[in-house]
């Protein structure tokens, strides 16, 4: 079974498709969280980040990085905040690799990447230090060590 942007890139499900190459196409969001906010996804299913192979996530990443200016000059936006969501635990509602780019304005409130694990209308880095407190020099030395080795 397809996922609904499977369906998207066969043309089954009409989109504001804004840009297309021969492995991503990236278009408008339907719920949106800002005007402007794009979706640049890979043609072919992928459910996780992980999952896509090298060649196609450097497609994805050069999508984005042509598309974070077009779409920030477009809505004359501040900034973007351009992420993916991977796994459903981290969000993902949709099991088909989506970067979101996010445009974003000064005083829109929605604050850092780091207010998902904190209040965003009330978030200091400070808050930062809470959210590891738990964690020791060598946990977070172990921790640096096990990515690093499988990386």
């Amino acid at each position: 079974m397809s996922t609904i942007f499977t369906q998207i890139v066969e043309g089954e499900i009409p989109a504001r498709i804004v840009y297309e190459d021969e492995t991503t196409i990236a278009f408008l969001d339907a719920n949106p969280l800002a005007p402007g906010h794009t979706l640049v996804i890979p043609k072919d299913e992928y459910e996780r980040v992980n999952d896509m192979p090298e060649d196609v996530a450097a497609d994805v990443y050069a999508t984005i990085h042509r598309l974070v200016p077009a779409v920030e000059d477009s809505v004359d936006a501040d900034a973007s905040t351009v992420a993916f969501n991977n796994g459903e635990a981290a969000g993902q509602e949709v099991p088909h690799v989506h970067c979101h780019i996010v445009p974003r304005f000064e005083g829109d409130g929605a604050g850092p990447i780091h207010s998902l694990f904190s209040d965003a209308e009330t978030f200091d880095v400070a808050d930062l230090d809470q959210i590891t407190e738990d964690l020791s020099d060598d946990e977070l030395d172990e921790i640096a060590a096990d990515i690093e080795s499988r990386a």
